[in-house]
């Protein structure tokens, strides 16, 4: 009875281990600063996420924006607003294909969409538990090891499959890879005319929002997105491969930040369920004796 109930503490904990250590793999890997970016977006009434309300966030307006891809196939970005809102954007191109300039549609919530394209908008404490939506690249520059050059593209997504939408727009542009940085020359995908293109939102600075929850007070609105989807591709930044500036990116991830969270709660959850396993067997023998 002892021997049997050891055993099954000692399968829960390694599973749990195991799905930590997969969350925390999965939040880490290639941030990177973003050095001139934008994402604006929008909601119908009755949009969980938006609200019904607008948003715009810009590198240039103080906000910070991280991107991460590890081949091309998924783009991340995460948003940390100058006046502390936070969201995550993701776009997931169909099985392990390379995002490319042109219009997915039937996209499905990222990570559950399964062999079909991906979406996700989601942050300020609200997340879809299914969506449905569609999003058009009209850019996507990518170097060797998951650094993101470039990357253009307009979205919409319906969530819990209803009619009301929140639709967007995403800009980032940051310089050619560093030559020491070992990502060689970017690989681009050539653009070509969308057969269909969702309906850009029309922001307004998410300062001047009323009767929001999510709408935090600051000195100044945040500024509306200083360029397009046909803006310039470089930007006036750096980023350097060291694994200092990785580092600080790293830190400046508030999805990253969220998902080390996650891992400690786990761990903690791991440890407590190991001694409650523990205590019942050893209750369990000494009443068998």
């Amino acid at each position: 009875m002892k021997m049997r109930w050891r055993r099954r503490a000692l399968a829960a904990v390694v599973l749990l281990t195991a799905a930590c250590g997969g969350l925390f793999v999965a939040g880490t890997a290639q941030a990177q600063k973003v050095s001139t970016g934008s994402l604006s977006f929008s909601g119908d009434q009755g949009d969980y996420i938006t609200q019904g309300d607008s948003y715009a966030y810009s590198t240039g307006g103080g906000d910070a924006l991280n991107v991460s891809s590890a081949t091309g196939s998924t783009v991340s970005v995460s948003v940390t607003g100058y006046n502390g809102d936070w969201w995550t954007l993701t776009f997931d191109a169909p099985g392990t294909q390379v995002l490319a300039a042109r219009t997915y549609s039937a996209a499905h919530r990222h990570p559950f969409n399964g062999t079909g394209p991906g979406l996700d908008l989601s942050g300020e404490g609200r997340g879809c538990n299914e969506l449905t939506g569609s999003f058009t690249i009209s850019k996507a520059v990518f170097g060797s090891g998951g650094y993101v050059q470039a990357f253009d593209a307009t979205f919409e997504q319906h969530c819990e499959g209803g009619a009301a939408a929140a639709r967007g727009k995403i800009h980032i542009a940051n310089p050619a890879p560093p030559r020491d940085s070992g990502a060689g020359h970017p690989a681009t995908t050539s653009p070509r005319t969308a057969t269909t293109r969702p309906r850009a939102a029309t922001a307004k600075p998410h300062a001047a929002a009323t009767g929001q929850p999510h709408a935090t007070a600051s000195s100044r609105p945040s500024a509306a997105p200083t360029s397009g989807a046909g803006a310039a591709d470089a930007g006036s930044g750096t980023v350097t491969a060291t694994d200092t500036s990785v580092a600080r990116a790293l830190l400046r991830d508030g999805a990253v930040v969220r998902r080390l969270l996650i891992v400690l709660g786990i761990v903690a959850l791991v440890g407590l369920v190991a001694l409650l396993l523990v205590g019942i067997g050893v209750v369990r023998h000494v009443r068998g004796r």
